[in-house]
């Protein structure tokens, strides 16, 4: 793929499913949900959904605690009895040590060699994504790490992105967002940012946003289209 937009000075990284692996929690998930792993995306997607809500509302909660709500949700649309420290028990455990996808550790160390100052921002509490960094062994690859919590707005409101470039002193331009999910992609680039989507195995963009700069399979394209 030919070089679309300038190269930027800061490239922005979301964690779960971009860097981070969550097939591991499809079985902790499950077992909660009576042996029913498939329900793990609708979880993911409820936990998502929710966390909207709370934006658009005004009545911030923290990410984890909107997760074992929407696991407890999924539960009771499909007719399963859990409790809430079955919910805590299925999630905390394993989110906190997802491994990185296989592409990740030598993406993040060419990026950086090649001078790209590497940040992430997260819907989890910064707390989380320290303890998920420490596990995974990523911790090194960064040079900030960033949570909404610290302004509670949900991506991919809008104001998520605008407060990460006041964090970094950069102009939406200068910064390329990377992330899994179609939605981030398409809050990120609404916000004027450069985007690359990962398309991880089960991902899709969404049809009716602007299309991002780059779609890449894996971080070892994206190097490669950067150089």
């Amino acid at each position: 793929m030919a070089q679309a937009a300038p190269k930027p000075k800061v490239i922005i990284f979301d964690v779960n499913e971009t860097l981070l692996d969550l097939e591991t929690m499809r079985t902790s998930i499950g077992e909660a949900l009576d042996g029913k792993e498939e329900l793990t995306t609708l979880w993911f997607s409820t936990m998502l959904h929710h966390s909207l809500v709370t934006t658009v509302t005004g009545d911030y909660q923290d990410f984890g605690k909107i997760g074992v709500a929407a696991l407890m949700m999924v539960a009771q649309n499909n007719d399963i009895e859990i409790t809430e420290e079955q919910a805590v028990t299925a999630i905390k455990t394993p989110l906190l040590s997802l491994p990185a996808h296989p592409d990740v550790k030598a993406g993040l160390k060419a990026l950086k060699e090649q001078g790209f100052k590497l940040v992430s921002l997260t819907n989890s509490s910064n707390k989380g994504v320290e303890t998920q960094f420490k596990n995974a062994g990523l911790t090194d690859y960064f040079d900030k790490r960033m949570s909404i919590e610290d302004i509670k707005v949900y991506k991919p409101d809008l104001r998520a992105y605008a407060w990460a470039l006041e964090q970094l002193n950069i102009k939406p331009e200068e910064a390329l967002m990377v992330a899994a999910h179609g939605w981030d992609v398409a809050g990120a680039k609404a916000a004027g940012l450069q985007t690359a989507f990962v398309a991880r195995p089960g991902k899709a963009l969404y049809p009716l946003a602007q299309k991002p700069d780059y779609v890449v399979k894996d971080l070892s394209e994206l190097v490669e289209i950067l150089k």
